[in-house]
């Protein structure tokens, strides 16, 4: 005897698809609050030293809750890191447009006096910091940054050389690093200049050691025709 098949039932509604899951929007990390992270712990570190800021004081300074900087960073010395990395690469930049312009050989020294001196003013802090703490780096990110600081070296001591032929080799870096270490003076005192003066004076300083008049400076006119 054949077994029978199961009619179907007329009535039986069509399956219906299983609701689609809600999706919660994905939260977007705030650029600006990273930017604050870094803003307040160049702050506290350059009045205290880094070691002795924890996460909590950074978060204090910045405005967010301490547990939120992970969200950003994995650790206090991942803040380091990029601390350091941005003020060394704010200074590359700054060096590769000089060259990039093709001046003089005067002109390209002064250029890079100035835009060191423009670091020096606006991220003292970041720069500060990075004086007092790169020892403290782990030893990879240690000699990138070191690395990265005499290729620096390097563009100021080829901007130098042809204008001091009197100059021996060792002479000519011992002028360069005198030079960014007058500009660098400013880091560890606050001389309550106003912005202008204290760029004129680290002006005249710099070029003094390096012994080479410094060729003028851009007018609004030059730089906006650039």
């Amino acid at each position: 005897m054949v077994t029978g098949i199961p009619r179907a039932h007329a009535a039986d509604p069509a399956p219906t698809a299983a609701p689609a899951a809600a999706t919660t929007p994905r939260r977007r990390r705030d650029p600006g609050r990273r930017e604050r992270i870094l803003t307040a712990a160049a702050q506290l570190a350059a009045h205290r030293g880094f070691h002795t800021v924890g996460m909590a004081d950074i978060g204090a300074e910045a405005g967010i809750v301490g547990s939120g900087i992970y969200r950003h960073f994995d650790s206090k010395d991942a803040i380091l890191v990029a601390l350091l990395d941005r003020v060394m690469t704010r200074l590359e930049d700054g060096s590769r447009d000089v060259l990039a312009r093709a001046g003089t050989d005067r002109e390209t020294l002064s250029a890079l006096v100035r835009d060191h001196i423009r670091v020096a003013i606006e991220d003292r802090s970041v720069l500060a910091v990075y004086h007092r703490e790169i020892h403290t780096l782990p030893e990879e990110d240690r000699r990138r940054l070191r690395r990265s600081q005499r290729h620096y070296l390097e563009d100021w001591v080829h901007a130098l050389t042809p204008l001091r032929r009197d100059l021996s080799d060792g002479e000519v870096r011992l002028a360069v690093h005198a030079a960014i270490g007058a500009i660098q003076s400013t880091l560890f005192y606050r001389s309550g200049l106003a912005p202008e003066r204290l760029g004129e004076l680290l002006d005249a300083s710099a070029h003094a050691c390096l012994g080479v008049d410094p060729a003028p400076s851009p007018t609004l006119a030059d730089v906006n025709r650039g």
